[in-house]
């Protein structure tokens, strides 16, 4: 059961939704330290290691799907709990905020609603599991972040006030 939300509030980024651009399997190139990756996912996949050959090989993976799965079989970097929201906020933050880049206003368009990562597949540190056992349990990191990146739109806050 679905907990009493703000009305308006986001809880899908799924594919064929129109909120599919809030994640990070959404298909959106991104440079992060020197590589252009097809995904936030393959770039925050890649960043776990400090092998170049190994982000190489994560960037090459067809999906975004393939690149977590390959992520979650490498040697992780010894600092990686200790960077790992940093590494995400950064990835968020070039994917909505470098100029030109037209997600920006659809960040900006979700208004004053909360974001949140509602999955089925238990991730209670990116966002909120909604199966029957956790019922909407998880600290929603992704959609903090998002939500924090959304603040940083020039304009939103002015736009935000006047409603």
């Amino acid at each position: 059961m679905m907990p009493p939300f703000p009305q308006g509030t986001i809880t899908q980024f799924a594919p064929r939704t129109p909120y599919f651009f809030l994640s990070n399997f959404y298909p959106y190139s991104i440079s992060y330290e020197g590589i252009t990756y097809p995904s936030n996912e393959h770039a925050y996949q890649a960043a776990k290691s400090l092998d170049d050959g190994v982000r190489k090989e994560i960037m090459r993976c067809g999906s975004a799907a393939a690149a977590k799965k390959m992520g979650q079989q490498v040697i992780l970097r010894p600092d990686w709990n200790q960077i790992k929201l940093k590494v995400m906020e950064d990835l968020v933050r070039a994917k909505f905020l470098s100029p030109g880049v037209a997600l920006k206003f659809s960040l900006w368009n979700t208004g004053d609603a909360l974001l949140i990562e509602g999955n089925y597949w238990h991730d209670r540190y990116w966002g909120q599991c909604f199966c029957a056992k956790h019922n909407w349990e998880g600290e929603n990191h992704l959609g903090e972040i998002l939500m924090k990146v959304r603040g940083e739109i020039e304009g939103w806050e002015q736009w935000n006030r006047s409603k």
